[in-house]
């Protein structure tokens, strides 16, 4: 199997482009998951668990941000930044709904962390 940390890392960053550009419901939404992994997954060989994440999201997305928009004390998940709403999307589904003995609830938040760190802006001070 494929680095996880690329397949999350490419689950993210295409969440990220189908938020900004709001397109959840468009027709061809299968198709510009395509072009962002062919663009963003140089070197995966193996999609199976890149498509379960992002088959998985979208088809828990309300569910998902409910979740976060619960335990975000203070914050709706519109406010969130998009890069870091997107990254507690991927954690979210994968504590919440994917459950997969492999993957404990630390190594899911771990792993949010770090794109956090890669793709977060830089805090003030």
């Amino acid at each position: 199997m494929a680095n996880r940390h690329l397949l999350r890392s490419t689950a993210m960053q295409t969440l990220y482009e189908i938020d900004v550009t709001n397109r959840w419901e468009a027709e061809n939404l299968w198709e510009v998951i395509g072009d962002s992994i062919d663009r963003l997954g140089q070197g995966i060989t193996d999609l199976s668990y890149l498509k379960e994440v992002l088959s998985g999201i979208l088809g828990n997305k309300q569910t998902i941000d409910d979740l976060i928009g619960k335990h975000a004390t203070g914050w709706s998940v519109e406010t969130i930044a998009p890069v870091e709403r997107n990254i507690l999307r991927v954690a979210v589904y994968e504590m919440a709904i994917y459950r997969d003995e492999d993957i404990p609830p630390k190594v899911s938040i771990n792993e949010a962390i770090e794109l956090g760190k890669t793709f977060s802006g830089k805090p003030a001070g």
